[in-house]
Order: C-alpha cells, then sequence, then structure tokens
C-alpha cells in the first residue's frame, strides 16, 4: 500500500482556505480574508487616492503572492489552488476591493491560465470604469528561447516588481508611472534555478519527479515541473556559478554594475544552505566586479517543499535602490 507523504494537513480540499484562514488569524492588523470569492486584501483598503497592486496565482508558491499584502507592497492577492490559476471572477472581486480610486495595477507572472484569467478580469473592470494597466513578469532563464508555450516563465523577480511598485505606490504615483517602472524592473531581471529533491502536491504519496542519486535538475520551474537538464551533484561553490554565469550573461552585466540580488529557497531547503549560496554568489559577482547592492535571501516564491534554490539578478540604479530601502510591512517582508 501507497503511504501518503505526512503532511501537517487536514483535507486536501481545504488545504487552500484553511491556510488562508490561518493567515488572516496571525496578521489580522495587516490584511482581511474573503472567503467567496477567495482573495486577500489591505486591512486599510477603505482609504483612497492610492493606485493599487494586485497579484495572483496558484497556491503552492508562498509566501507569494498573499505574505506580500500590507504596507508598501500589495493591496490585494488572489490565491488559486494549488499551482493553478485563481479565476478570472476571483480577480475581478479581488481588484473591486482593492480600488482606491487612482487604477489598479496587475502584477502577473507569465504563465498561461494566469495570463489568459487576469486578462478577462482586466476587461471586466475597465468595463465598470476602473482603470486597469498590467506588468508581466517573464524572467525564468530556462525557458527563454522556446518555440512552444508561452516564452519565459515569472519566477522570484516577481517580489522586486512588487516591492518596487508597491514603494511607488504608497508615495503617490500615478498608474502610468508604476506600471512603467515595473516592466522596467522586468526587462532588468533574470532567474535561473535548480532542484536538489521535487516537491510532493497536498495529500499525495510521490514526488512530481524523481531524482537519480548524485544528480540534481537544472533549470526548474515553481510548479513541479522538471527542468531543462540534469547535473552531477556538486559543492555550492560550483553550483551556484552555474546558476549565476547565465543570469549575467543575459542581463549584458558589466564591471562596474550593480544588482540587486535574491538568493530564493524553493521550499525545503534550510536557512544555512541557503547563506551559503548567497555568499558564494556575491564570491562570483565580486570576481565579476559587480557590486550586490541589496539582497534578500530565504524562501519568498516556493514550490510547496521542493529542495532547491533560484538565483534573481536585478541590474539596479539609484531608484531601484531608493524604492527597495523604502517602508514596508507585510506578513512575510518588514522593514
Amino acid at each position: 500500500m501507497t503511504v501518503p507523504v505526512r503532511q501537517l494537513i487536514n483535507d486536501p480540499d481545504e488545504f487552500v482556505s484553511e491556510a488562508l484562514q490561518g493567515l488572516q488569524r496571525a496578521h489580522p492588523h495587516l490584511l482581511r480574508h474573503n472567503p467567496d470569492p477567495a482573495y486577500l486584501v489591505r486591512a486599510d483598503a477603505g482609504r483612497r487616492d492610492k493606485v493599487a497592486l494586485v497579484s495572483g496565482g496558484g497556491s503552492g508558491h508562498e509566501p507569494l503572492h498573499t505574505g506580500f499584502v500590507g504596507v508598501g507592497m500589495l493591496d490585494a492577492a488572489v490565491p488559486g489552488a494549488v499551482f493553478a490559476s485563481p479565476t478570472a471572477y476571483q480577480i475581478r472581486a479581488a481588484v473591486e476591493a482593492a480600488h482606491r480610486g487612482r487604477g489598479v495595477l496587475l502584477v502577473v507572472k507569465n504563465y498561461t491560465g494566469d495570463v489568459l484569467n487576469f486578462s478577462i478580469a482586466a476587461e471586466l473592470v475597465a468595463d465598470d470604469g476602473i482603470e486597469v494597466e498590467t506588468v508581466l513578469v517573464d524572467d525564468d532563464l530556462a525557458t527563454d528561447g522556446h518555440d512552444e508555450g508561452p516564452g519565459r516563465r515569472g519566477t522570484a523577480a516577481v517580489v522586486a516588481v512588487e516591492k518596487i511598485c508597491g514603494a511607488a505606490a504608497e508615495r503617490g504615483a500615478g498608474l502610468a508611472e508604476v506600471a512603467g517602472l515595473g516592466r522596467r524592473v522586468v526587462d532588468s531581471a533574470r532567474t535561473m534555478a535548480l532542484a536538489l529533491e521535487s516537491c510532493t502536491h497536498p495529500g499525495q504519496s510521490r514526488r512530481s519527479f524523481d531524482l537519480p542519486d548524485g544528480e540534481i535538475e537544472f533549470g526548474v520551474g515553481i510548479h513541479g515541473e522538471r527542468g531543462i537538464g540534469r547535473r552531477p551533484l556538486a559543492p555550492v561553490r560550483e553550483l551556484v556559478p552555474e546558476l549565476a554565469r547565465p543570469v549575467v550573461d543575459a542581463l549584458g552585466l558589466r564591471r562596474g554594475e550593480s544588482v540587486l540580488a535574491i538568493v530564493n529557497g524553493l521550499g525545503a531547503t534550510h536557512a544555512l544552505e541557503l547563506s551559503v549560496a548567497h555568499r558564494e554568489l556575491t564570491e562570483f559577482l565580486d570576481g565579476q566586479g559587480i557590486h550586490v547592492a541589496r539582497s534578500l535571501v530565504g524562501p519568498y516564491v516556493t514550490s510547496l517543499d521542493m529542495r532547491g534554490c533560484s538565483i534573481t539578478l536585478v541590474r539596479a540604479d539609484d531608484e531601484f535602490v531608493d524604492l527597495w530601502d523604502a517602508p514596508v510591512r507585510t506578513p512575510a517582508l518588514t522593514w
């Protein structure tokens, strides 16, 4: 008999709903949970005169996006089922709840379901008289240049988009300015990831794919899908440059430039491992003459319990750094 993997879970069908209830109870001063249709909105959403930011996508990537609802980031987050897009109906309701009179920016990761349903919702709320702009995040180098599919997937660069755009909106920037800023962040960001072990869906008994002993999966996404190839397991001092070098090349980073660096855990990677990975990333970038202006290290865009990490670099200018440093208060990110 196949035995399910041990998880802290009641009913797989109620997993996301119960988690949202728990998040709201832990942070009632920051966010409010609407159960049907499901979304989270800032607790102070009644205040007017601000561009609102709304994002979302499949659950299983927490703290993205629900953990980033609060001052200086998102005004609402719309969670779908695990690894499944939220519906256009959910998104429309969240936009209407978050709207503060100056339009709404939708931050959308480049996956077919997300793009379709956010597009439908944007048309619906536009018909209701709400001005909407969309920023499409497509930073994953592993799917760059593929002839099939939607192109580069959206991964951890979405954190930089939400933080920088959220800060600009909090300062009073208009919708066109915030949207343009978000698109500039996307153009300046690329990501690569690897997995040491795949993830397990709630209530399931097997991981999404198996890895032979002594091998890693290179170029994985955040939905438990396979990567673009397998490579021998090696010390992190060898693995991190393999991730970072194509990112540096894709962005055309040169000696003397600065970056925002995100070393992101994919769910089951210990903080000690991520800190070592960040050490190796800064060693590598120092050798290239590239300055790390700001860093973020931790599990911010996960894939359930996948063991592994992603590296995101964002070419940094003074405006990006200033907005990155701006105050933020959310369940997952606060300074």
